[in-house]
């Protein structure tokens, strides 16, 4: 059992007398406030803020930190105000323990949404105040150690969490000490039986091996003596975890797994790490392409060291990690490390921890700026992962600067990394001097650089291949601006559309006030009805019903819709002249005052293609306002035309622009015999027609037909016609269709 006066005496050792005065007193206040209250472990509860302080204190955490720490459950668990916590420690106190108490405990078997939501509290909350994670992370880490008291089904629930959760920003943050125990502490509560057997099995490989392990240090030990190199070497076992996830994630039995055995040699400079790398290699091979120099190119979140593995005792593998006493220490604390060496800000330690934080603190940084592109949680939370999961590769700038990006990012994702505005408006890349297009992949070593075009913006194809969370969240950001924008452009049209069957010019619309339709449909301004309207939310025709009863009819000078006259009541219901409406369209028959809509195949972002009929330039279309994508262009002749005709104020008459230009897809179906090398001629002689193909398909009939389905891209009727006869005279081909949905 940990005491208040086993807290108190480390406390003494790196804090001021008054501070840990302070300290005494927030205890007593806690101690107090939580007086009858027990944790499920039968112990009385202030026993859990004394453990979550004592975890900060053995880092050297600042005396603030230390007493928001004992006061961490005052306002959640007790009858005690934020007001009289403020009155008594002071509000910097107050807004950690409060930060710590609206971290609401995400729940594993929530909704999804849920999850994410809560997981995104967690990180705005650490981007406003780092040092409420570092209370959040110790508290989870002593529940973990006590996690007995619980039933079986809660257990893993939580451990679960924490390897999910926990671990990663522990982990993202440098803070590898509290990781390593989480992580093992949630392997053993999630998985409790893997966990002892594969302890058992570590125990027993501990044992045959002693021998081969006593050999290799003492070698080492030996040959740094002679060369007068002042070191620490010891063993390192590996983590029952790592040893579990390695297994599962590669295939590999456990043999194969522990057959690397660690150890780590500390020492104390930087040029003396690089000296105990050649005296390793004098002793055992390297084993080539195992060497990893993380003190010249960190780790994101600030790790040092240089790894090696080389070829032991009976060709036994052998890792070895060697760095100095302040890498170790980073390494170990992270981000936590930097209140150790705050009044100093000297020497090569200060440096390496406000490297440390500068990185931390960037990363904060980057969280908030992903905050403000996702659109959701869940976009967030996904954006977020990518970051908490990284495996990392390093590239050069044109000038030389390093950048660390996840495995399997791309050009656009280092397009975005330099800024915002360079990855919205790239075109290409040069990769060591080569060009190359935005979709490749990136590796170690290379010097990359970007070719912009002010007049190329984001696709949402990018989506399909940028790997970082900036670069996903600034694209959708880009996409849903343009979105909006389009979709008050396509509003706009529809509702003049159909205020024209009510021979209301555009002029005279623009004329009337509005402020009466916008109060009675809840909207704030003309460019959200639009956008309503636009996105299909809003069917125009309705909205034109509604304006016509609630502003020309208490307009000034048009007593002509205030009386009953047939034009009042023919729009107090307009579905009522729908349905022929409907008719007319579908006949191609409309009048001057229903014009249709001019549709040129490229709107962006709110007109839709529908992939069951895949209209192209030349067929006759029809418009259908869908909910939330705004407007889906329909072949005449679809077959889901007729189950969507119950909702008549859905559809719009829209027709071909003479604007060229377009590349739209559409299916065709070709029977051809089976013979060896035919789908190879019938795709060349469609890309000999200028048409790409998007997807093929091949469905064997009888073992001497195949039915090969293409998608591919054309401008036209005209383009899809001499696709058609030309694959049509080809030998091997029987019949070809274009498919009508």
């Amino acid at each position: 059992m940990f005491l208040i006066s086993d807290l108190l005496t480390i406390l003494e050792s790196y804090l001021e007398q008054e501070q840990v005065r302070k300290i005494y007193a927030a205890y007593l206040f806690s101690a107090e406030a939580h007086n009858g209250q027990s944790r499920l472990t039968g112990e009385p509860y202030i026993y859990h803020p004394i453990e979550v302080a004592r975890i900060l204190a053995e880092m050297h955490i600042d005396h603030t930190t230390i007493i928001a720490a004992l006061l961490h459950d005052v306002l959640e668990d007790t009858d005690h105000s934020k007001r009289e916590l403020t009155e008594r420690f002071g509000s910097e106190v107050t807004e950690l323990v409060d930060g710590v108490s609206k971290l609401t405990r995400i729940q594993m078997e929530s909704p999804q949404q849920a999850q994410a939501e809560n997981f995104r509290k967690m990180m705005l909350a650490m981007t406003r105040d780092i040092r409420v994670i570092l209370i959040k992370l110790a508290d989870r880490l002593h529940n973990m150690r006590t996690l007995d008291g619980l039933k079986s089904e809660k257990r893993r629930r939580i451990a679960q969490e924490t390897l999910e959760i926990h671990v990663p920003i522990a982990h993202r943050l440098g803070m590898n000490k509290i990781a390593k125990e989480l992580r093992e502490l949630g392997f053993y509560n999630r998985y409790p039986m893997r966990a002892r057997v594969l302890a058992e099995a570590v125990k027993q490989a501990r044992g045959y091996r002693k021998e081969i392990l006593e050999t290799i240090e003492v070698s080492i030990r030996r040959r740094l003596l002679e060369t007068e190199i002042e070191a620490e070497v010891s063993g390192r076992e590996k983590h029952l975890y790592s040893v579990y996830k390695k297994m599962k994630d590669q295939q590999l039995p456990f043999s194969e797994i522990f057959d690397v055995y660690a150890f780590r040699i500390l020492v104390p400079s930087v040029e003396a790490c690089y000296q105990t790398l050649g005296i390793v290699h004098s002793i055992y091979k390297p084993v080539p392409g195992k060497f990893k120099d993380y003190i010249a190119i960190p780790k994101a979140n600030g790790y040092q060291s240089l790894h090696t593995i080389l070829f032991g005792p009976h060709g036994v593998p052998v890792e070895i990690q060697i760095r100095t006493q302040e890498m170790h220490l980073i390494s170990e604390e992270g981000i936590a490390a930097h209140w150790d060496y705050k009044s100093s800000g000297e020497g090569s330690a200060a440096s390496n921890i406000n490297s440390t934080e500068k990185r931390a603190r960037q990363w904060l940084q980057d969280l908030l700026d992903l905050q403000k592109n996702s659109g959701n949680s869940l976009e967030f939370l996904e954006s977020v992962k990518i970051d908490l999961f990284p495996d990392e590769v390093y590239i050069f700038t044109p000038k030389g600067k390093i950048m660390e990006f996840p495995r399997g990012a791309t050009a656009l994702d280092f397009a975005y990394r330099i800024h915002t505005e360079i990855g919205n408006h790239a075109v290409a890349a040069r990769i060591n001097r080569k060009p190359a297009p935005l979709n490749t992949h990136l590796f170690n070593g290379q010097t990359v650089e970007i070719t912009t075009s002010p007049d190329n913006t984001p696709h949402p194809g990018w989506l399909q291949f940028v790997t970082t969370g900036k670069a996903r969240s600034n694209i959708r950001h880009f996409l849903k601006n343009l979105q909006q924008e389009e979709a008050i452009q396509l509003g706009e049209k529809l509702l003049l559309k159909a205020l024209s069957g009510h021979n209301i010019s555009k002029k005279r619309f623009k004329k009337l006030d509005l402020n009466p339709l916008l109060v009675q449909l809840q909207v704030d301004d003309l460019n959200a009805l639009y956008n309503e309207i636009g996105m299909g939310r809003r069917m125009a025709e309705l909205v034109s019903g509604s304006l016509i009863q609630c502003c020309l009819k208490s307009s000034p000078g048009n007593e002509d819709w205030n009386d009953s006259s047939k034009k009042v009541t023919r729009w107090r219901n307009p579905l009522s002249m729908l349905s022929p409406l409907l008719r007319r369209r579908l006949h191609g028959r409309n009048s001057d005052a229903k014009r249709p809509l001019m549709i040129q195949g490229a709107e962006g972002m709110v007109v839709h293609f529908a992939k069951c009929c895949r209209p192209i330039a030349g067929d006759p279309i029809i418009g259908h306002i869908s909910s939330g994508k705004g407007l889906v262009i329909h072949r005449n002749e679809c077959n889901n035309n007729a189950s969507m005709q119950s909702h008549p104020e859905q559809w719009v008459s829209v027709e071909w622009s003479d604007y060229g230009g377009r590349d739209l897809p559409t299916e065709i179906r070709v029977e051809v015999a089976n013979k060896r090398g035919v789908l190879a001629i019938i795709a060349s002689t469609i890309s000999e027609m200028d048409s790409n193909i998007d997807h093929v398909s091949m469905d064997d009939q009888d073992g001497r037909t195949n039915t090969l389905t293409f998608t591919l891209r054309v401008t036209d009727r005209k383009h899809l016609a001499a696709i058609m006869r030309k694959v049509r005279k080809l030998k091997p081909v029987s019949t070809i269709q274009r498919l009508k949905g």
